[in-house]
């Protein structure tokens, strides 16, 4: 199970970059985070990432990923950032930091990872 992550508003190359360092920092999340950047078009050279995937498996990993992005996303600097989450199925959440509660992440990382599925 993956689970996809991209960043709204300015800075979005950055502040990807500063997510996916985090979270590969996490030992429990090692192996599973990487960049994601649009194929280049016809005479560009590349371009920033723009998505993050995290593999997720099985096991405890959405709690420990949930952790990880409370503690990313309590830093002050991050206050205005707005996460789009998308799951397997295709379903999204966003998670802006300044209005949802920290203890709510791992219920909306569920949430959009068990969307669509038979329960």
């Amino acid at each position: 199970m993956d689970v996809r992550f991209s960043i709204r508003g300015s800075d979005q190359a950055p502040e990807l970059e500063s997510l996916a360092d985090w979270l590969k920092g996490e030992p429990d999340l090692a192996g599973r985070v990487r960049l994601d950047a649009p194929l280049p078009r016809p005479g560009e050279m590349g371009s920033a990432a723009d998505t993050l995937m995290v593999a997720l498996g099985s096991g405890g990993v959405v709690s420990v990923l949930a952790a990880s992005l409370k503690a990313w996303l309590a830093q002050p600097r991050r206050s205005d950032i707005r996460l789009l989450v998308q799951g397997e199925q295709g379903e999204k959440i966003e998670i802006e930091a300044k209005r949802v509660g920290r203890e709510d992440i791992e219920g909306l990382l569920r949430e959009a990872l068990h969307a669509g599925r038979p329960e």
